[in-house]
């Protein structure tokens, strides 16, 4: 007699154990992430430090059908190594969008509106301070580096309820469909409309291909990679072609776990039937599930410290930090993130719970909010990026980076300041977030 696989979790259950796996893995992460950046400025500022930058400008050159691609060592990794980091990035927004914290709109509104405030705010600090110097680094201060902040409140532990930490991932995930918008938008130039019906011909024939069921997965990488290419050739910057693979991946798995038979499920008496076993495994779960599963601990472990390896390291001498403080740009990225960002995140917050649009988090003190804002201005990844894409001279650059480092690090105290003091009784915070509601 068939035996049905064993009932599936409860909803609850489903919803907090990705997040659980999803904030475990950035905070192990932001440690290989932080430590990269340490090794980049040391060896930046080491009797070594010309080979840092020798090693990023060397060349490596790709030919397919008499076309030529051409980027040096840091292009090949900020254009087509951090594509992963945004699959995964499109993987998690389209899981929060369809079935995690933000599938409904009651539960979408805080953390949305919390990213809104902490999106507009910075952008208007910087263009306040820096924007008569360098306007277009004006979303550099915008971004939220999800590794970091979540690391800062893995030091906290058990002293904060899992609401706030969902809220910041709810926040971080609409911050990171922002600074998308902002990237393709405002950072794609000289779009060529040739390369660009290309790139839309790419995304099309995904489309028909998750309509006929076509799950092998060689199929979509071959197609994503030329979706990435036609992006690069038209303009825009390649990485929104992994975003636009990550929000198209089926969200459903393709068998019903109650009409799985358990026998076959456990069946490893030969090759044939291992396979058979992995396969339905693969099948029981759906292809976004799968695919972040796979590739998460690559991205966290691997990419993102590749990343800041690569973009982190910048001379530090007493001269450049003097042309530093003179620059506006150093101010205007420092001021957003450590000021802008926190400020924007609360005041939203707090004009949404007392709009009645949404609720505080459960359990959550209005201080941790603010703790919450303060981690919101670690913008580590993200900003790093964006700053590549935004000041063309590299001394702006220069300025910009270690703006994001100083802020970051900056923002990550003053978060644990308030994330990891003494929590008063539930009585006590409950009507403290009546009062501040």
């Amino acid at each position: 007699m068939t035996r049905r696989a064993p009932r599936s979790r409860s909803p609850f259950v489903r919803l907090l154990s990705p997040l659980r796996d999803f904030l475990a893995l950035e905070a192990s992460g932001a440690l290989m992430l932080a430590g990269a950046a340490v090794v980049a400025l040391v060896w930046a500022n080491s009797p070594w430090r010309a080979s840092y930058e020798h090693l990023w400008e060397s060349r490596a050159a790709i030919s397919v059908a008499g076309h030529r691609l051409d980027l040096d060592l840091r292009g090949w990794i900020n254009d087509a190594l951090m594509t992963v980091f945004f699959l995964v990035v499109g993987l998690e927004i389209k899981r929060e969008l369809t079935e995690g914290h933000l599938a409904s709109k009651r539960a979408a509104m805080l953390p949305a509106l919390a990213a809104l405030g902490g999106m507009v705010v910075p952008a208007l600090v910087y263009l306040a301070i820096a924007g008569s110097t360098a306007s277009r680094g004006w979303a550099i201060p915008m971004a939220t580096d999800i590794a970091l902040a979540v690391g800062v409140l893995a030091i906290a532990g058990t002293r904060l309820p899992s609401s706030l930490r969902a809220f910041l991932l709810g926040l971080a995930i609409v911050d990171d469909i922002g600074a998308i918008v902002i990237i393709a938008a405002v950072y794609s130039t000289g779009v060529s409309v040739g390369w660009l019906a290309a790139s839309a011909v790419g995304v099309a024939l995904v489309a028909v291909m998750r309509r006929v069921r076509v799950n092998g997965t060689l199929a979509y990488v071959v197609v994503g990679v030329g979706i990435w290419l036609a992006m690069h050739e038209a303009g825009i910057h390649p990485t929104l072609a992994g975003v636009v693979m990550g929000l198209m991946a089926p969200s459903t798995p393709r068998l019903d776990v109650e009409l799985i038979d358990v026998d076959e499920l456990t069946d490893l008496s030969d090759a044939e039937a291992a396979r058979t076993t992995s396969d339905i495994a693969r099948g029981s779960v759906s292809v976004v599930e799968w695919l972040q599963h796979v590739l998460h601990p690559w991205t966290s472990y691997v990419i993102v410290p590749v990343f800041a390896l690569a973009n982190s390291g910048i001379s530090i001498s007493l001269d450049g930090l003097r042309d530093a403080a003179a620059s506006p740009i150093t101010w205007g990225v420092l001021a957003g993130l450590v000021v802008g960002k926190p400020l924007g995140i609360v005041l939203a917050s707090r004009l949404a719970v007392r709009s009645g649009v949404a609720d505080l988090p459960e359990g959550a003190s209005p201080k941790q909010v603010i703790g919450i804002g303060a981690a919101g201005g670690i913008g580590f990844t993200v900003a790093l990026f964006i700053t590549e894409l935004a000041l063309p001279d590299a001394a702006d650059r220069s300025h910009a980076k270690l703006a994001i480092l100083v802020a970051s690090a900056l923002s990550a105290v003053i978060a644990g300041v308030f994330l990891t003091r003494p929590i008063a009784a539930a009585a006590g915070a409950t009507r403290e977030a009546e009062t501040v509601a």
